[in-house]
């Protein structure tokens, strides 16, 4: 790795634009090598119970690794992990732990509540017992500190040693606050557990509904039990108990402190805000075993052809774990997340765009990087370590495209683009996107947040530009609604659940077309002479600004 970056330094950067076309008689030839017998034919080993729902640190974990390096070795393709092997690998603390109770009381009466039935806890320490002792419980709205839009949950109290009762999402009634309907970053669960930590709180725990979440009680039951991973902890603050509670369990605690959860909510919506202490005081305690577990992202790189942009490099990711098994099953249950959907079929895509790359006549004038990164399904830790870890500087990425799920019902007369409107990425897919005789359509699920659920994330903060498709909606032959019923049919049903499995009845033409259009996406990046941009004013412009600077400011110190 130390090699490759090396040689990327001595490459000078170029200056000049000019039109390209959307895609060039060879790479629509190299698309076709996509399909939908090579999809399935991945999926059907990653997603295989021999692999034991690809845990991270598992021996089904490893195998996934050892598949996904035989396949780049196999087209050709260069390692690009640590010391020339086609792994970067890293440690995951491993955390196993839960209370059987969480009380809560006050002077004159208590509430009990049931582990997995009324709520769910996990340590957010990195140690043999996590505790809260008689903490003062404080409702603080969303948990929302955002200057740009004069916002503050917290007021300035002093929130040292408290628990926090926090919102799901953001406030979503003002079309002009938080981007209305739309979720961002200030909605997701890890971003408040982080500013809980930031004012000194003992605990957080996060109010669960469907709606605010974007997914049923079950996935947090089944994604926030058994073994938690974490990278290994830095200097910082952190909470003892990180928590979820259910909507029923949460209005019995707030009548308990005297007040009504939808009092509460409606105040919450506004700018004054101020916290409310509950008058009631939280207890729990329970040990934790805690083990470090190894993983690895798996790097391989097609260097590319042209001297002046070789050094540059559009960043293909897609995360290659999942849940592993459930511990202490009944009888006959099926024990094993086998994440076909999620997300060996990512995976199957990426490793298909790979092989379209190789069936190019000649590499591309920029490099192409396929990242196959673990420990997604954990907090984006495989992503967040590669991120931090890059073999280039962060201002030589071009751009990154990230694939977390396919589409397994068939052809749409749509696209879906996470993120659209923030980047410069969006006008190749529109144009090619009409090619397919197809619309694109901004994110048709907003409210859930999705483009803060998945690796772009880690690359976006970086400044670097990020495209994430998602399954279309409008499906061919199908009656309006249908794909956005089905959508929710599954999520309710499938994710992060046993079933999530390879299926007989699954219908990849419309994954095909999908992979097709991410493959041309980068190929036209990796021929276009200037590298995308986020659009003026995006939350992730000023991260670009200053990395591109940072690696102007390298290449002028290698050039003395």
């Amino acid at each position: 790795m130390k090699r490759l970056l090396a040689l990327l330094f001595l490459m000078p950067l170029p200056v000049f634009a000019q039109a390209v076309p959307l895609s060039t008689p060879a790479e629509k030839a190299a698309a076709q090598t996509i399909d939908a017998h090579q999809l399935r034919g991945h999926v059907r080993f990653l997603a295989h119970d021999l692999l034991e729902g690809r845990g991270p640190g598992t021996r089904g974990d490893a195998l996934a690794q050892a598949y996904i390096a035989a396949e780049l070795e196999g087209l050709g393709l260069k390692p690009a992990g640590t010391d020339g092997t086609w792994f970067q690998p890293f440690e995951l603390v491993g955390i196993n732990g839960h209370p059987d109770t969480m009380t809560f009381a006050t002077a004159s009466g208590r509430v009990e509540l049931q582990f997995h039935d009324d709520f769910i806890a996990v340590s957010g320490v990195q140690e043999p017992e996590a505790r809260l002792d008689n903490s003062e419980l404080v409702f603080v709205g969303y948990g929302i500190v955002a200057p740009e839009h004069s916002w503050d949950d917290f007021k300035g109290m002093d929130l040292r040693g408290k628990t926090l009762l926090i919102l799901n999402n953001d406030p979503s009634d003002d079309p002009n606050l938080f981007a209305g309907r739309t979720r961002l970053w200030y909605g997701r669960w890890d971003y408040k557990y982080e500013e809980a930590a930031k004012v000194g709180a003992a605990g957080a725990i996060i109010l669960h509904t469907t709606p605010s979440a974007g997914y049923p009680w079950q996935v947090v039951q089944t994604s926030w039990t058994g073994e938690q991973f974490e990278l290994p902890a830095t200097s910082g603050s952190r909470v003892q108990v990180k928590g979820w509670t259910t909507e029923e369990a949460t209005r019995r605690i707030v009548r308990l402190g005297g007040q009504e959860l939808d009092t509460l909510i409606a105040a919450a919506q506004k700018r004054d805000f101020k916290p409310v202490p509950l008058g009631v005081k939280v207890s729990t305690r329970f040990a934790n075993q805690v083990r470090r577990r190894p993983t690895a992202n798996v790097l391989g790189l097609l260097p590319g052809s042209d001297p002046k942009l070789a050094h540059e490099v559009v960043l293909y990711t897609a995360h290659h774990d999942h849940l592993g098994m459930k511990e202490n099953p009944k009888p006959g249950e099926d024990a094993i997340y086998n994440g076909a959907v999620d997300n060996a079929a990512g995976v199957a895509a990426l490793l298909s765009a790979a092989r379209a790359f190789h069936a190019l006549p000649k590499p591309p004038r920029r490099s192409i990087l396929f990242a196959a990164v673990a420990a997604e399904e954990q907090g984006l830790l495989g992503s967040l370590y590669l991120s931090s870890h890059l073999p280039v500087p962060a201002g030589h990425i071009a751009a990154n495209i990230n694939i977390d799920g396919i589409n397994i019902l068939g052809r749409t007369r749509d696209v879906t683009v996470i993120g659209l409107g923030k980047s410069t990425l969006d006008a190749t897919i529109v144009g090619l996107a009409k090619t397919q005789s197809r619309s694109v359509k901004a994110d048709q699920l907003s409210d859930r947040g999705f483009f803060y659920r998945s690796d772009q994330f880690n690359f976006a903060k970086l400044g670097i530009p990020a495209a994430y498709f998602g399954s279309g909606m409008d499906f061919i032959g199908r009656p309006e609604g249908w794909g956005k019923q089905q959508r929710e049919l599954w999520e309710a049903k499938h994710y992060h659940q046993p079933s999530d499995e390879l299926r007989p009845d699954w219908d990849l033409s419309g994954a095909v077309e999908d992979v097709r259009l991410s493959f041309l996406l980068g190929a036209h990046v990796a021929r276009a002479p200037e590298m995308p941009r986020w659009n003026k004013g995006d939350e992730f412009e000023a991260a670009r600004l200053e990395s591109l600077k940072a690696t102007k400011a390298l290449e002028a110190k290698g050039a003395k």
